[in-house]
């Protein structure tokens, strides 16, 4: 099992998910303030708001602290962010994204670099290891939303590029500049998704054992802890023995 996404699942399990509710909608309603004032603050104007709403009434976000994030930006409240990403290695020379958002570039910056250095890992310059990652979007359903059959029928007339389908669910996977059009032609097909994102997808991954992907877990959850972190992604990959054991810790 390869990348970041399966290691939420591991979290879930954990229950760290519960645990983290509140920094994740604190994440998610500054996206959604950002997004709201790069553009229009009426979600069906702004394809990135529109996302961001998603994404958040996806997570369980409840509606009172979206419409709060988006009157904030309406309203001229809240500060002004940057987005900055940042890249380099983890443990067993796995290729990290970082993708922060932030009101102060030298506080996350340094914060970011010692994450980094005290988990085994190495900050690189921009560029460093994001060609080893496409920027695609991403729009995931439940098992029940069809077959595979059915889920790839309504892929290709949506304009999608590629679908994983498993007994975790269905991965529809599309360019990053059509995410918006596609996720709409789906909705209109299949309903309302479970996620719809952009992504880095990984077009090389690094196997790890059970230490290497300890490590690596404790980098990620370290950089995740940071407020001004938004989400990271990594290029790994671990066997289901491994995936087990450490769902189990």
């Amino acid at each position: 099992m390869a990348g970041h996404s399966k290691w939420a699942n591991i979290q879930h399990r954990k229950g760290r998910q519960d645990a983290a509710r509140s920094k994740l909608f604190s994440k998610l309603s500054k996206e959604i303030t950002v997004a709201a004032k790069m553009g229009d603050p009426d979600p069906d104007k702004n394809p990135r708001l529109r996302l961001a709403v998603k994404e958040a009434k996806g997570q369980s976000m409840p509606k009172d602290n979206i419409d709060r994030a988006i009157k904030k930006a309406t309203g001229g409240e809240g500060d002004d962010y940057e987005e900055i990403r940042y890249e380099g290695y983890g443990p067993g020379g796995v290729a990290v994204i970082v993708e922060a958002m932030t009101d102060n570039r030298n506080r996350t910056a340094s914060t970011v670099r010692s994450t980094f250095g005290k988990n085994g890992g190495n900050l690189g310059e921009t560029g460093s290891v994001s060609f080893m990652f496409e920027r695609k979007g991403e729009v995931t359903y439940p098992v029940d939303a069809g077959d595979a059959d059915t889920i790839m029928l309504a892929a290709i007339e949506a304009g999608a590029e590629d679908v994983e389908s498993s007994e975790e669910g269905h991965i529809i996977y599309c360019a990053d500049t059509d995410l918006n059009e596609v996720a709409t032609a789906l909705e209109a097909a299949l309903g309302e998704s479970d996620s719809t994102k952009l992504i880095w997808k990984p077009t090389t991954t690094t196997e790890l054992d059970l230490d290497g992907a300890t490590k690596l877990m404790r980098l990620i959850e370290a950089l995740e802890d940071d407020d001004d972190v938004q989400r990271v992604t990594a290029n790994f990959e671990v066997s289901d023995d491994v995936m087990e054991q450490l769902g189990a810790a």
